[in-house]
């Protein structure tokens, strides 16, 4: 950190941002592009830190707080996102300069969080981290790789036609794609630049006629020369730029780099608006959906072999959170299919589970308990689609408390499954009827209810989301999460999460394995609601019982018994 501000004097400023993004704006970052853990300690996937000559503040949401005191609260003064925004707490007599690297924070971003009185931003070319940050890890470089039509289900070239036929009606010249997912998808590529998601690191310059241009690492496009674009180095981007002039160039609000929009401006008109992409790929086709039924129900069958042997076996041996999650890790690896996880698994008991982003380290690591409870939030990369999904085991607790709290969050959830969707429906609607069960009692939880996800890409993905100000129109084909939660600090967590997807006007469940049975109250339940429970598990029972050995066959059928 002195090193760092040592710096400041040399560059003329008072402080400097680093966020937790690369230059990719990818959720997950290779440990070589950490910044923000390297000069905060901090692992979560999203904030960023503002170190100031006397003072250093780390920003947050309301998913990281808890772990954001843990790990960085001894150097670093946390704040919380909504609920605080650096314009409440930077209150400054004297003008002030702070630094940023252009290459890593959207015009919009700056705009929101540091347009404030007496503030002034410095683009600096040189991160100021990467200059003090002397041992940092090597990055590996792999190659980007096809998918077959077989797997996508459209061809690249008609991809790229609904783009172009998107460009002419917005009367764009040029459309800069600066999201990794969105190349992902209109290329029909994959690649291997993030730890949990088969992201291909490139930009796209989309042209409304001829060929488009796709500027990457030299080694990474080997293995893919018959794609709809020519390829160039990626060093070239800022000189082929450059180079136009008079053109009409839409540029993602979301993802695309201060240093790109600054360059393209002094000689173009520029259109900010979101990425069509974004929109195009949240819409999956036929394909996609069935291909990512078939990876849910080999991922059910992983989960649900987990869950029964974690009931069987938890009092017997010591099982720890570590342990557990490699238990959990093992049963996916026996399909072939399975390439590695979505995100970094949750696996916490106690009150571990309590910390919404929680990651088990050798510090914190806590043996299973009987009495306590246990919430495992973990999914899979399959060669044919993404999981996610939570369940909150009872280890023999017999809370009625807990009973309480963890039936209203199942009530939120069957909410969810059981919104009949209309033309104008959004995800804040959506929202606000899973939340109302806890509000009664005045309890809430701290996150959105759902976020979109990809098809054998992020797992969080958007436009689309269940969350409070969400507005996207929610359409047929869409991929959602469904994940109430409720978290007492010190104490326990509880969340339940399914993904879901769109079908005409109702959601269709996508995970299959069974919900806690042990932690419901039946009398907070109506009809309805007990209904849903027993079609569900019905369902799971169904699909999943072929898979499972002859103990297993008895653990499932009481698993999946009416209530």
């Amino acid at each position: 950190m002195k090193t760092l501000k040592k710096l400041f004097k040399k560059h003329g400023i008072h402080g400097y941002i680093i966020p937790k993004n690369d230059e990719y704006f990818n959720e997950y970052v290779n440990s070589s592009r950490d910044r923000l853990k390297f000069i905060s300690n901090f692992s979560g996937s999203a904030g960023f830190a503002l170190i100031l000559e006397n003072k250093n503040y780390l920003f947050v949401d309301g998913r990281y707080t808890i772990q954001a005191r843990y790990q960085s609260g001894k150097k670093f003064k946390i704040i919380t996102i909504p609920n605080k925004f650096p314009k409440d707490v930077l209150k400054f007599k004297r003008k002030i300069i702070i630094g940023f690297d252009p290459k890593l924070h959207t015009e919009k971003q700056l705009n929101i969080m540091f347009k404030i009185k007496n503030i002034s931003l410095k683009s600096i070319n040189s991160n100021l981290i990467d200059l003090i940050w002397s041992n940092k890890p090597k990055e590996t470089v792999k190659p980007f790789f096809l998918l077959s039509q077989k797997n996508t289900g459209v061809s690249s070239s008609k991809k790229m036609r609904q783009v172009k036929d998107i460009l002419l009606k917005n009367k764009s010249d040029y459309l800069l794609v600066t999201a990794p997912e969105n190349i992902a998808w209109i290329l029909n590529i994959r690649g291997h630049d993030s730890s949990c998601s088969p992201i291909p690191n490139a930009r796209l310059l989309v042209r409304k006629k001829g060929l488009s241009r796709l500027f990457a690492n030299p080694k990474k496009t080997k293995k893919i020369k018959s794609i709809e674009a020519s390829i160039y180095d990626e060093k070239k981007i800022e000189i082929i730029l450059n180079k136009i002039s008079k053109k009409n160039i839409w540029l993602d609000t979301m993802s695309c780099p201060f240093l790109y929009k600054n360059l393209l401006k002094r000689k173009n008109k520029i259109i900010n608006k979101i990425d069509p992409i974004y929109f195009l790929k949240s819409i999956k086709n036929k394909t996609e959906i069935k291909n990512m039924k078939k990876s849910h129900l080999i991922d059910g069958v992983a989960l649900t072999k987990f869950l029964f042997w974690l009931k069987k076996n938890f009092k017997k041996k010591k099982i720890t959170e570590i342990s557990a999650q490699n238990k959990l890790e093992n049963f996916r690896k026996i399909n072939p299919s399975y390439k590695f996880p979505s995100f970094n698994t949750i696996s916490g008991t106690g009150p571990n589970s309590a910390i919404i982003h929680y990651k088990a380290s050798t510090k914190t690591n806590r043996k299973l308990k009987t009495g306590e409870l246990y919430l495992i939030d973990s999914g899979g990369q399959y060669s044919f689609g993404t999981t996610d999904v939570t369940r909150t085991v009872s280890l023999e607790n017999k809370s009625k408390y807990i009973r309480e709290i963890y039936t209203r969050v199942l009530k939120g959830h069957i909410a969810v499954s059981n919104f009949k969707i209309k033309k104008n429906s959004t995800g804040s609607q959506i929202d606000q009827n899973a939340r109302k069960f806890l509000k009664k009692i005045k309890l809430d939880y701290p996150h959105g209810t759902g976020h979109g996800v990809g098809y054998f890409l992020n797992v969080h993905e958007g436009p689309q989301s269940l969350s409070k100000n969400n507005k996207v129109f929610l359409k047929e084909g869409m991929v959602l999460s469904n994940e109430p939660g409720y978290y007492r600090e010190g104490s326990f967590g509880i969340r339940i999460e399914n993904l879901i997807y769109i079908k005409k006007n109702k959601f269709e469940e996508l995970t299959i394995a069974p919900i806690e049975k042990d932690l419901i109250d039946k009398k907070i339940l109506n009809k309805d609601e007990i209904k849903w429970i027993n079609s569900y598990h019905k369902k799971v029972k169904e699909n999943l019982f072929k898979f499972m050995n002859v103990d297993e066959k008895i653990d499932l059928t009481k698993a999946c018994s009416p209530i």
